[in-house]
């Protein structure tokens, strides 16, 4: 394999998060996002919430967490939750893929993850799911706005 096809292999997608409704859209920072989606490259893919809200002087602020303590960030997608009552966790789920399976990975998250009409995690309890492509992800509790369709490319 010659280096152009090295680098290709690299950055080109093997799967992408659709955003599928406004706020989902609104949670990825504007940096990833290319016409509602973000792109997985690698996998595990891992996802959580990027900053906390809280009330300040009677207005909501974001509570920008440190990137640069030193450690290996925690996800590969730093949602904003700007929902009341918040919805992601900071390291809410990850994206496996086993073969040619994909897995769903609740990462012992709050609210868990609906996969259709199935809930998975929530409570700090974790557990994993099977995904496939064009599968609706909802992230947070069952009235979360948070809902992306997997893809694989």
């Amino acid at each position: 394999m010659n280096e152009k096809d090295s680098i290709l292999q690299i950055l080109t997608p093997k799967a992408v998060l659709k955003a599928m409704s406004p706020e989902a859209a609104a949670s990825i920072p504007q940096v990833l996002l290319e016409q509602g989606m973000v792109r997985i490259t690698r996998f595990p893919f891992k996802v959580g919430r990027e900053s906390r809200v809280r009330e300040f002087e009677g207005k909501m602020v974001r509570l920008e967490r440190d990137k640069f303590d030193g450690r290996e960030p925690s996800n590969d997608l730093y949602l904003i939750d700007v929902a009341q009552p918040l919805h992601i966790s900071r390291e809410h789920f990850q994206i496996e893929r086993e073969g040619s399976e994909y897995m769903l990975v609740d990462r012992n998250s709050a609210c868990g993850v609906s996969v259709g009409s199935v809930r998975v995690g929530g409570r700090d309890s974790g557990g994993r799911i099977q995904i496939e492509d064009g599968d609706i992800i909802a992230i947070g509790a069952a009235d979360t706005p948070y809902h992306f369709k997997f893809i694989v490319l």
